[in-house]
């Protein structure tokens, strides 16, 4: 849920620097389906209906599903911005590769928040000695925010590379608007 809040920043932002929200829609992105199917698989993966079944089918499917994401990201680099959501991305997708197909998570950040490592297949997951441990989930939005949830370096820079992608499209030239000259 880290995404929504760079998603709200990023218009926030874009406005107060006096972009225009038109601007979002000359956003050309490439393989829009590619992306949405992997986000999609991942959203079913994780609901406790599926978690609780799918056993070892999870790693492969949330690594491959996480690959094609990163897949589209990257087909749309040439969008100003997104190489630092591909960076996010890759670096996410090392932490899960390099640790089984799970993102370790931090046990103090999993409490700062309250939360109890499951015992059937997420997302994320304690690990006692983590692969590529500062690529892990080890930080924690503050538990009063509404959809507070751990988080990595990775997820920082998507949410950065989101910001930025969202205010440069609202600024971009063409998508201001301009006061007429008076004659």
């Amino acid at each position: 849920m880290f995404i929504l809040y760079a998603l709200v920043v990023g218009v926030a932002l874009g406005l107060i620097f006096g972009g225009r929200p038109g601007g979002l829609s000359e956003i050309r992105f490439r393989w829009a389906w590619v992306f949405l199917f992997g986000l999609l698989v991942q959203v079913v993966l994780f609901t406790d209906a599926v978690t609780e079944r799918v056993g070892a089918l999870g790693a492969p499917i949330y690594v491959a599903s996480t690959g094609l994401v990163l897949l589209a990201v990257l087909a749309n680099r040439a969008i100003p911005g997104m190489l630092v959501v591909a960076l996010g991305a890759a670096s996410n997708l090392a932490a899960i590769i390099a640790n089984g197909g799970y993102m370790p998570a931090s046990i103090a950040a999993m409490e700062a928040l309250g939360k109890v490592p499951k015992t059937v297949y997420s997302n994320s997951a304690v690990v006692p000695e983590p692969a590529l441990a500062p690529l892990t989930d080890i930080f924690a939005l503050p538990s009063w925010l509404p959809w507070a949830n751990i988080f990595s370096i990775g997820d920082v820079l998507i949410g950065l590379g989101v910001v930025l992608v969202i205010v440069l499209a609202m600024r971009r030239p063409g998508s201001l608007q301009t006061a007429p000259v008076a004659s």
